[in-house]
């Protein structure tokens, strides 16, 4: 969930007239099979900028249905989101790869290959530094045709967990059972490294706007309970107690969760909280099975002045005076948690409910509370990140009225975002992104000329903006597990999707633009969520707005896919200027401090290993992997750190 790291910028949506007769023109003649079904199809005009407290945080219709009590969800929420004890190593949590302004400003040991399985850049354990962005640089910034100095396709991602196949859980203890392997790619020497993302974290603060989430908008709008995948994935389910404790497997598509959606996905990669082996379906189990009776937070100090979770702390000790289960208990309706029943899984993968239980359950054999736990996960996470809006930035504060909030060479900055720099072409709306709920319930699937003049379709707030070569990571262009493409308008030509605003299935004629398209992000506090894109490709704001200047940096390979603003716009090194610094006025204080909502407990993250890239030191206890070099991040109380102690941006050093 981030920055400017896909700030693309979406075609001309403001082509009226002519330009406009001409593309839907070329529209009907690419569907002259299905002139019938024509309609008016124009693109949206770009978004006015707006303070985010015009902006309504988008909640489930039918949420009464599950919760409870929503501030019992959110406590519950905020719990898991930062417990260590979730990872299968008894160290990863949802916090570990978001905890900096949302994001992660790691340096060591945050490099993954990318698409050639080759490190160039800094191998596992390598410290990166300022002189190694960009990562494609140039010799002349301002014009994408110098000379290329250096160039990779490795990627600066976020650290996870070791390479390990998953055995079972011990209830009420952390660290599962896992049988670890030698990993191939990330080792020192032989001795295992922790593994690297494949693509850099984006921020989960005001990721609740969004209608899709992940860069390639596989996380579903639609949450199953279950998977990141909605309705995609047909054979997810729960568990529902009706009357007389007959328990039933049901279906659920929760609406406006895509947050829900993407909560679960984390929590069962193998490469960033998981052992290999919990699948989708099992974590509802086994996680429930593991973390139903544990002390919350037992290896954290939380502050007794935390927002949400101040009342329940054991501060001056670590945790807090619940458990999650009770938790659950209080947050969720009846149905989904209290049944006397036993429920194992039969070869097939369906149910078997038996109303008689056994005193003691194995770990094969699951209560509905255990049984039902990746939709609680989902759901109270959500309603945590829900609360992580940032929408008093100086900003906001001008847009609410108060004309001296920003000075002015930001707001001759914001002038330039919206039209010299085009940026708000794709940058739209209070949100900041056309990637937003509002924006894109409102047309899902958008026409668009292309930067080399042709007619395609995409999927609205995704983009291909020159970032990499597109065949390095086809993003929105990829596949689900199911074998479907992520991409709505590639699934509206097969004739899976309609959009209903439309009305009608592309034809299969239709140029459809996804390959390297990737999520819009907010732009909201982006001074703090470096390095930027998808790749993590670049470490300062000057150096994004420098690759926008540009026209980006694979603008020609890329043309047939790439989005039309993407073209070179002669800004000036004062222009630059402004435009930076009106970007920093999108920064909530509260953000840089950790003042409520976005304080949290304690947390250790682990900050690569004891050793560098060319030899490490084995964690003593027989495994072949490395010692964790842990970094603690200071519990904070609503007030936050205080002026002494704000966060800053990747690789800026302290004052």
């Amino acid at each position: 969930m981030s920055d400017m790291r896909t700030n693309s910028h979406a075609g001309n949506k403001a082509l009226v007239g002519i330009t406009m007769l001409v593309t839907m023109l070329l529209f009907v003649m690419a569907r002259s099979a299905h002139a019938q079904d024509i309609i008016d199809f124009p693109g949206a005009p770009p978004k006015p900028l707006a303070s985010l407290k015009t902006a309504k945080v988008p909640e489930p219709a039918n949420l009464g249905d599950y919760i409870a009590d929503r501030t019992a969800a959110i406590a519950l929420g905020k719990a898991l989101f930062w417990d260590m004890q979730a990872g299968s190593d008894g160290v990863q949590a949802c916090a570990s790869c978001h905890f900096h302004a949302g994001a992660d400003d790691r340096a060591q040991n945050t490099v993954n290959p990318g698409s050639d399985g080759a490190f160039s850049l800094r191998r596992p354990n390598g410290t990166l530094n300022a002189n190694d962005f960009p990562t494609h640089l140039l010799a002349n910034p301002n014009d994408r045709n110098s000379t290329v100095l250096a160039d990779t396709n490795d990627i600066v991602g976020s650290a996870g967990v070791f390479d390990s196949i998953f055995i079972d859980v011990t209830p009420g203890v952390a660290l599962d059972r896992v049988a670890y392997q030698p990993d191939p790619t990330f080792n020192v020497n032989g001795i295992d490294t922790r593994r690297v993302t494949g693509r850099n974290t984006p921020s989960n603060i005001n990721a609740a706007f969004n209608f899709r989430n992940f860069w390639d908008g596989r996380a579903q709008n639609d949450f199953n309970g279950v998977s990141p995948f909605g309705a995609r994935d047909t054979a997810a389910y729960v568990m529902k107690a009706n009357a007389n404790n007959d328990v039933v497997k049901v279906q659920v598509l929760i609406p406006d969760s895509s947050l829900a959606s993407q909560s679960v996905g984390p929590a069962l990669s193998q490469v960033e909280m998981s052992a290999n082996g919990r699948t989708f379906q099992k974590m509802s189990r086994k996680m429930g099975k593991k973390m139903k009776d544990m002390t919350i937070l037992a290896n954290q100090l939380v502050a007794p002045d935390d927002s949400v979770l101040g009342k329940m702390s054991n501060y001056p000790k670590q945790g807090l005076q619940s458990t999650y289960g009770k938790m659950i208990q209080a947050a969720f309706q009846p149905q989904w948690w209290k049944a006397n029943v036993m429920i194992t899984v039969d070869a097939n993968g369906e149910p078997v409910v038996s109303n008689t239980p056994p005193s003691k359950l194995a770990t094969n054999q699951y209560s509905l509370m255990e049984f039902n736990f990746s939709l609680f996960w989902g759901l109270a996470i959500q309603m945590y990140e829900s609360t992580l809006i940032s929408d008093n930035s100086r900003f906001d504060q001008f847009m609410d009225g108060n004309s001296a909030a920003m000075n002015a060479q930001e707001v001759f900055g914001m002038q330039l975002f919206q039209t010299k720099g085009r940026c708000a072409n794709c940058h739209g709306g209070p949100e900041f992104t056309n990637a937003a709920t509002a924006n894109v319930k409102g047309q899902r699937l958008e026409p668009m000329t292309m930067a080399n003049f042709g007619f395609a379709v995409y999927d609205n707030g995704f983009y291909n903006i020159g970032v990499r070569p597109t065949t390095e990571d086809r993003g929105n262009g990829g596949t689900d597990p199911f074998g479907n493409s992520l991409s709505e308008s590639r699934l509206s030509q097969a004739g899976k999707f309609i959009d209903p605003n439309i009305g009608f299935a592309l034809s299969p004629r239709q140029k459809v633009v996804a390959d390297g398209a990737f999520k819009v992000p907010g732009l909201r506090n982006v001074e703090l969520t470096g390095p930027y894109y998808h790749n993590g490709g670049m470490s300062t704001l000057r150096q994004v707005i420098d690759f926008y200047n540009r026209g980006g940096d694979f603008h020609e390979y890329n043309a047939n896919d790439l989005a039309p603003d993407i073209e070179t716009i002669g800004l000036t090194e004062d222009e630059k200027d402004a435009l930076v610094a009106f970007l920093k006025a999108l920064t909530d204080e509260r953000v840089r401090y950790n003042a409520a909502p976005f304080d949290h407990p304690q947390l250790f993250v682990p900050n690569g290993h004891v050793g560098d890239e060319l030899s490490v030191v084995d964690n003593g206890q027989g495994l072949n992997i490395a010692g964790d070099n842990l970094r603690e991040i200071p519990m904070s109380g609503a007030q936050g750190y205080g002026s002494a102690s704000p966060i800053r941006n990747f690789l800026e050093p302290p004052n």
